[in-house]
């Protein structure tokens, strides 16, 4: 029988984790130049079409089928989602597999619209919209089969780290966090650096968008997170207190961080920290407690602060910081849950190492966090290269330097013509100027944060 609560609450975080695509796009959409801002959010949202479609289609099924090879990946008994009637979990909490899948499908769609923002004002669209539908089934979905696919939930047989390597994770720090870090990085690389950059600043042009954005990610990480329980208990509850806990100690870190470093805190400082925050705490939310949770954020703030500066020593131009943050928030949330997991939160966890459970658990954290981070980059760089080599992936200098929103879709995201201007004589009106669509003005370019 189907447990009516829990299906209620895994539907309502599955339209929680929806919302964060679209605050995505509005946190990324403020980070870039105003002529970028239209390409950067239809990169995010083309991510709900292509995903989705790709989900229906098979995803679900190499991620939740039968595995087919020694944890590799599922096999193709629903494809197309034909047993749309059967149900999934325990039975105490059973709910609908489509409530199941369509959460599921949330995660996979915010996964990939990351990576925009490691290639923002240089990409192609149609070049980025075949990429992203590569890298979904051959670099997300065996990663999500090896981490999320448990033993008996959704089916008999499922992933390797989550049955063999018996690696926690409880809402995606390997699936989402450490794999958009280590491929973001793969992209940057492939796409090569923003003209100009770093000698020139390439600065935010729309702060009130990226806090607004930074906001709904926050409101829909509780979906994300909790909803990851997959039924209404102690579990979802703790992991809710987590991440409100982690990402408030981590934005008061990084401002803290911001105001030794820099001499004052910043906005774009205070979205950051936030953001920091949650991702360390995503895979660690249902296996800590709330001094484990305080201990993860209040590190995360200064660590990805941190981490940020690397890519001005190492000269890779990831554009939105998604290495930083996501790659190594992941790393870091993933490995400390081998410190502060306690099987008091969470009995189908273990102990970590400071609540006397040894070592083990440490370096079966350690191993997971390694493979994803190898398995992302290496498939990640050999797609992008593919698509490099077939058709482009990046924009022609005269389109990066003029506006890529004016070239690729035919749109300016504001509208700055003079219209109106009264004329003498006649009685008429006319406009003075050109009023034509694009008109720019002079363009602010993006600060390191």
């Amino acid at each position: 029988m189907v447990n009516a609560g829990s299906t209620a609450w895994v539907l309502v975080s599955a339209a929680l984790v929806m919302l964060m695509t679209p605050g995505l796009a509005l946190f990324y959409g403020g980070l870039v130049r105003s002529k970028s801002v239209l390409n950067m959010m239809m990169m995010n949202l083309m991510c709900l079409g292509v995903v989705t479609v790709l989900w229906m289609v098979f995803g679900y099924s190499l991620v939740f089928g039968n595995d087919i090879g020694h944890g590799l990946i599922g096999g193709l008994d629903h494809v197309g989602l034909r047993d749309a009637a059967s149900v999934v979990g325990p039975p105490s909490d059973r709910i609908p597999l489509l409530a199941f899948a369509m959460f599921q499908l949330m995660f996979a769609v915010i996964t990939a619209a990351l990576l925009a923002g490691a290639i923002a004002d240089r990409a192609k669209f149609w070049s980025w919209t075949v990429f992203i539908a590569l890298w979904t089934c051959l670099v997300y979905f065996p990663l999500a089969h090896w981490v999320f696919a448990f033993n008996g939930y959704a089916a008999q047989s499922g992933g390797w780290i989550a049955n063999q390597l018996k690696a926690l994770d409880f809402a995606g720090g390997t699936v989402v966090e450490i794999n958009s870090g280590a491929s973001a990085l793969a992209l940057a690389l492939i796409l090569g650096k923003r003209r100009g950059w770093p000698r020139d600043p390439f600065r935010p042009h729309n702060m009130p968008n990226v806090l607004l954005g930074a906001g709904l990610l926050w409101f829909g990480w509780f979906g994300f997170n909790a909803g990851s329980a997959l039924a209404v208990g102690a579990v979802a509850a703790n992991a809710f207190t987590t991440t409100m806990t982690a990402s408030a100690a981590s934005l008061i870190t990084w401002l803290i961080y911001e105001q030794i470093d820099d001499g004052r805190p910043t906005s774009l400082g205070a979205a950051s920290g936030a953001l920091a925050g949650l991702i360390a705490i995503t895979p660690a939310c249902g296996f800590v407690d709330t001094w484990g949770a305080l201990v993860i954020g209040a590190v995360a703030g200064v660590v990805c602060a941190l981490a940020i500066k690397l890519k001005y020593r190492l000269g890779y131009d990831d554009s939105l910081d998604v290495v930083a943050l996501h790659g190594v928030g992941g790393l870091l949330g993933t490995v400390l849950v081998g410190l502060f997991a306690t099987v008091a939160v969470n009995p189908a966890g273990a102990d970590g190492l400071f609540y006397g459970g040894g070592l083990g658990q440490l370096g079966r954290q350690a191993l997971a966090a390694a493979v994803a981070v190898c398995y992302a980059f290496g498939v990640t760089l050999l797609l992008a290269w593919l698509v490099r080599s077939v058709m482009g992936f990046r924009v022609d200098r005269e389109v990066e330097h003029g506006g890529i929103d004016e070239a690729e879709h035919a749109e300016s995201g504001y509208d700055l013509s003079l219209l109106g201007s009264a004329t003498s004589g006649g009685g008429g009106v006319v406009t003075s100027g050109a009023a034509t669509r694009g008109t720019a003005r002079p363009e602010q370019e993006d600060v390191k944060r």
